[in-house]
């Protein structure tokens, strides 16, 4: 078996062992794919021998040409290879003395005549947008989401005479999604894996193992190319026709329509399956119904009476905004700039000047896209202002927004303000006016950096258990809701800024949450008293303080997250490096309890987003509202989106869902044994990481040297405490969540009195509206007892006695329940303290106190209370992955 393992290793073995032939290579084509094919094949060890590209435009060179010319490989820039269909000799000439083996066309837009395609030894091979047969021609990525495949890709293919029907030499494939763009596709992965296909297709060819497979005639298509003029919408179709063609032009050329006797260009199209929303009707020529200008966008109607939402709209002049200010698009008021934020302005117009290097003078007016700049420009200038400016997150869709100097310079400085952010969330309150406050309330569910009705358009109502009545009318999630949460996650996670994002800014969105949360403690405290019955200064101190030093806490491990060198035995004679690393683990599932609802969401958020994943939670469904009031803060921190989606709804419905989602990577819980029981059952189908923190039935021993008065003060106390309205600052003690639970516990002491057990005090439900109960203590309860075994999750302490010295005694008792969550024990002989800690069988120990937990402190239990921990280093840890890496050098 040991002798076997070296021919199975070389089986993986990277592409510069296995491929050992190398070609001289002419690259005709443009862009920046082109200049990352070129340095991708000269670092494989292949010799360009030169390079033909396209003429400089507006005195700026193509970036292909750029990364040739700086190595010094000879650079041609051809406006054109024929005339009046005929080859220009001087350029086939010049073409010819390089002596290329092998033509790469990466992304060539010019026809390149056959005498050119067939010269080298080997001919030439060309990138193509599609996979072929199908959408033969220039258009073809249009034409794959126009005709709504579900599939795209690329294909490598033998050059022939420019009508993309030459023998296929390899293809990739990728899903498309149902609201993907041009540039979604090309940026996730016709661009990087097609860059890496090049490369292998040379390889192939190097070795003589390219294959040349014709293409066959069925399933192919020719369609023309996409231009301005032809990508009119045409009204009379179904909305999932008129999405394709809308996302299918997006960003060029772009679908129009005329409204108010203007060109309009509409991007950002989505299909919207709701009710019909309220908005400002808005004629469009050619539609036979009006368009609605909602304050989440356009929405428009196909002729089935299904709705696509359309997020912004370009005029004639170039001025793009976001479609729901289209009747107020000139109100916006121009901002005095700061001393700071000048300085900021010149900064940003020396980065504008470095890329407009044939602009004299930028000028307010300057149009950053008519100035010569192009798409590959955007990241080139957001990537040198996030270097300059960290805390200014700008994307790519901002320039598109603000193409003029001076309106660029506005939205930066909205941004870095925060006011962009603020007024691109669309939050329907339900607001009310309590505990001398008015508090907002979102009561929809947080998807994609957004709040919208659930897909079906279900709500549910959520309680007051004070006194009965009814807070908010909450969405109630659905499948299809639980879907797009995890695809947006996931997308996220994969291709979006948070994917790409150092750990030091991630941990600045994460202070900067902690800060908001801060800011708005009093408001969290008031909508955690009224939802869940938490007594408010309790809520204030715990419930929000805790939840705040918990983000605090983990946003300073963001950039500390760190792996190990590890020596091994084959580092001698050989060189080797054995490394592991810890990573994300991806899309995470969070499901939280009604106990302590803000809390339990922090304990297990901050960690995860620490480790860099991106979360779906289910809130608990009778307690959702500091959790979407959580969202909206998230979202004015700043937080990408699809990073945190909230998800209110039944157990049974979306948590099933979740734990089942072949996307979700790992689930954390916080709930009853029995449901962990069952997502442990469901994650299995994609073996997820799972991690539980279930049921608890907590012992506490106290012996007779311990301090007696502090340890049974609680029960002395009990019949003092004061039951009553939670927001009221003197009460000590408020109602129970939920009227299903209330009677549950009602059901639990009757069946302790039958049992015999000692009714000292309470039992019984308050006489006043709501669901309060009375503090209750057992006394003379045996370890046989339902109530002795079971746990009560609510205001009941059962008190059993031992024989004062039997330590083993009542190790073994405290020990027989399957639980193990916590325990305590009180006395003042440090030793028998130590041995009863040692031998309990509890994930949490509390010596001569109880319940004193720190955010640094791990917490988590043991047999059925679940494994896993939540808080502190160890709460990293279950939403990372780590991945060892030998390297021979």
């Amino acid at each position: 078996m040991l002798r076997a393992a070296p021919r199975l290793l070389r089986t993986f073995c990277t592409s510069s062992a296995a491929y050992q032939h190398k070609l001289k290579l002419a690259l005709i084509g443009q862009s920046i794919f082109g200049q990352e094919v070129y340095n991708k094949l000269r670092k494989e060890g292949h010799k360009v021998v030169g390079v033909f590209t396209v003429p400089d435009k507006n005195g700026q060179a193509d970036p292909l040409a750029l990364a040739a010319e700086k190595d010094g490989t000879p650079v041609f820039k051809f406006p054109r290879w024929r005339a009046k269909g005929k080859p220009i000799q001087e350029v086939i000439a010049a073409y010819k003395s390089v002596g290329a083996e092998l033509n790469v066309l990466p992304f060539c837009t010019q026809f390149i005549p056959m005498d050119v395609i067939d010269c080298p030894k080997h001919g030439s091979i060309i990138y193509h947008p599609s996979i072929l047969p199908r959408h033969r021609g220039a258009s073809a990525i249009n034409w794959t989401l126009i005709q709504g495949d579900k599939k795209a890709g690329f294909t490598i293919f033998w050059a022939d005479d420019g009508l993309d029907t030459g023998p296929i030499l390899l293809q990739r494939e990728c899903d498309v999604g149902q609201n993907d763009t041009v540039d979604d596709l090309y940026n996730r992965f016709l661009f990087p894996e097609g860059v890496k296909a090049m490369v292998e297709a040379v390889h192939l060819i190097a070795d003589g193992k390219a294959p040349r497979i014709p293409q066959p005639k069925e399933g192919a298509t020719y369609e023309g190319i996409q231009k301005k003029e032809n990508a009119e919408i045409s009204w009379d179709q179904p909305a999932a026709a008129l999405h394709n063609w809308i996302r299918g032009h997006d960003k060029v050329p772009g679908a129009w329509a005329t409204i108010d006797d203007q060109v309009v260009t509409f991007y950002g199209s989505s299909l919207l399956d709701a009710s019909v929303p309220a908005g400002q009707e808005l004629a469009i020529r050619g539609a036979s119904r009006p368009g609605l200008v909602t304050k989440s966008g356009l929405v428009i109607f196909g002729n089935d009476g299904k709705m696509v939402l359309v997020r912004n709209l370009q005029f004639q002049d170039g001025k793009m905004i976001p479609a729901s200010k289209y009747f107020s698009a000139d109100e916006t008021t121009t901002l005095e700039l700061t001393e700071e934020e000048k300085k900021m302005a010149e900064d940003i117009k020396a980065i504008w000047k470095g890329i407009l290097s044939n602009v004299p003078v930028i000028e307010d007016s300057t149009d950053f896209f008519k100035s010569g700049a192009s798409s590959m420009h955007v990241v080139r200038m957001l990537e040198e202002i996030k270097q300059k400016y960290s805390g200014l997150q700008l994307q790519n869709e901002d320039v598109y927004m603000a193409t003029k100097f001076a309106d660029f310079i506005q939205m930066a400085v909205r941004k870095l303000r925060g006011e962009n952010g603020e007024e691109e969330l669309v939050i329907d309150y339900v607001s009310k006016n309590v505990n001398n406050m008015t508090v907002n309330m979102p009561y929809q569910c947080f998807i994609n950096g957004q709040f919208v009705n659930a897909d079906d358009g279900k709500t549910y109502d959520t309680i007051n258990p004070t006194d009965g009545s009814v807070i908010a009318s909450v969405s109630s999630a659905s499948l299809a809701d639980v879907d797009r949460a995890v695809a947006a996650a996931k997308e996220a996670f994969e291709n979006g800024e948070w994917g790409r994002m150092n750990a030091r800014e991630r941990g600045r969105l994460m202070y900067k949450l902690a800060d908001l949360m801060e800011e708005h403690q009093e408001e969290l405290a008031t909508i955690e008293s009224i939802d869940s019955g938490a007594v408010y200064t309790l809520a204030l101190k715990t419930h929000i303080g805790m939840s705040v030093q918990t983000f605090r806490y983990f946003a300073g491990w963001c950039d500390k997250i760190q792996g190990a060198t590890i020596p091994i035995n084959q580092a001698r004679p050989n060189h080797n490096l054995t490394f592991t690393k810890k990573e994300p683990i991806g899309v995470c599932a969070i499901v939280i309890p009604w106990n302590y609802p803000l809390m339990m969401l922090a304990w297990k958020s901050a960690a995860c987003l620490a480790a860099g994943n991106t979360l779906v939670l289910k809130t608990a469904q009778v307690t959702p509202l500091t959790a979407l009031k959580f969202a909206e803060l998230s979202a004015k921190a700043g937080f990408p989106k699809g990073v945190i989606n909230i998800l209110p709804g039944s157990g049974g419905l979306v948590g099933q869902h979740l734990s089942k989602h072949p996307d979700v990577r790992k689930v954390g819980f916080t709930g009853s044994t029995p449901t962990g029981k069952e997502i442990m059952k469901s994650a299995a189908t994609n073996l997820k990481k799972v991690s539980l923190e279930l049921g608890g039935k907590s012992p506490l021993i106290i012996f007779n040297d311990c301090e007696l008065d502090k340890a049974v003060k609680m029960v002395e106390e009990i019949k003092k405490m004061k039951i009553g309205d939670p927001l009221d600052r003197s009460t000590d003690h408020g109602p129970q969540n939920h009227k299903a639970h209330l009677e549950k516990l009602l059901k639990y002491c009757e069946t302790g009195v039958k049992e015999g057990a000692t009714l000292v005090y309470g039992g019984r439900q308050v006489r006043r509206p709501g669901y309060f109960m009375e503090p209750t203590v057992f006394t003379d309860v045996e370890d046989h007892m339902y109530i002795a075994q079971e746990e009560s999750f609510g205001p009941v302490m059962v008190i059993s006695k031992f024989k004062n010295g039997d330590i083993d005694g009542v190790l073994q008792r405290a020990n027989t329940t399957e639980y193990g969550l916590a325990s305590g024990v009180f006395t003042k002989d440090i030793s028998k303290a130590l041995y009863i800690s040692e031998k309990l069988e509890a994930g949490t120990v509390f010596i001569n106190t109880y319940n004193k937990t720190d955010v640094a402190a791990p917490f988590g239990g043991f047999k059925q209370s679940g494994f896993g921990k939540d808080l502190g280093e160890e709460a990293l840890h279950e939403y990372l992955r780590t991945k060892a890496v030998t390297v021979e050098y």
